[in-house]
């Protein structure tokens, strides 16, 4: 039970992502699948919206519907209506800490648990990763992250994945992760961009669009964080990192 394709990082414009994005499609075992982009975390911005529209819709043979939050008044049934009724979700990047508020004044959190139990395919990038997790490390907003990296104001996801999570690993000021890691007790899943963790049950494995990025789980034994890279293209269980 549960599909979950979390990205790291990239630009969905530049089609840095596009081996993901085809599986993404691909994992819903659906020709024409509906997808629903969500682009709360970017204030429903509208060139995010036509970029979604563009890869998914045009190159991807997706039916691309959008559900804008910020400045629209949607009941929540329509909001349960359009999650419920797709194939599968795609959530993008922006501010994880907004994003996560705007969705529990509207029950979105809630609605995206019964996607998962139905089996819906739930995706995203940067904060359409972090989403799925525990708690998450982000770079969110000046109100929320005046020291760095990691937000003053902890994101709280969903945490259908029971881990931490960093995503754009690869870049300035994600080391800070790793130190705040040693006051965690669940493990971390850090990303780089352009590399995803894909959740099927109980069952996971790493996919790419640039061979050199890289996927690590971290776990503190012994009061030290031990870091391990995870390569593996073919389906292991989670238990085995988590």
């Amino acid at each position: 039970m549960g599909k979950i394709v979390a990205i790291g990082g990239g630009e969905l414009r530049f089609h840095e992502t596009l081996p993901i994005d085809r599986y993404i499609v691909e994992f819903s075992n659906i020709e024409n699948p509906k997808l629903l982009f969500i682009p709360t975390a970017s204030n429903d911005a509208q060139g995010y919206i036509d970029t979604v529209k563009a890869v998914y819709g045009e190159q991807l043979g997706c039916t691309v519907d959008t559900l804008c939050l910020v400045d629209q008044d949607i009941s929540d049934e329509a909001i349960k209506d359009k999650i419920l009724s797709s194939n599968i979700i795609y959530v993008g990047g922006g501010d994880t800490v907004k994003m996560m508020e705007i969705w529990r004044t509207k029950k979105v959190d809630q609605y995206l648990k019964e996607a998962y139990a139905h089996n819906i395919v739930l995706s995203g990038l940067s904060a359409g990763s972090i989403c799925w997790f525990l708690e998450g490390h982000s770079n969110s907003s000046i109100e929320t992250n005046r020291d760095g990296w990691w937000d003053r104001e902890q994101v709280i996801g969903l945490g259908l994945i029971p881990a931490n999570h960093c995503p754009h690993y690869n870049e300035v000021g994600h080391e800070t992760f790793d130190d705040k890691m040693l006051d965690k007790e669940v493990p971390g899943i850090a990303l780089e961009n352009n590399v995803a963790i894909v959740i099927d049950g109980d069952m996971y494995k790493i996919i790419k669009s640039n061979i050199e990025s890289k996927a690590y789980v971290l776990k503190k034994c012994n009061g030290k964080m031990n870091k391990i890279e995870l390569n593996n293209r073919d389906f292991k269980p989670l238990s085995d990192i988590l």
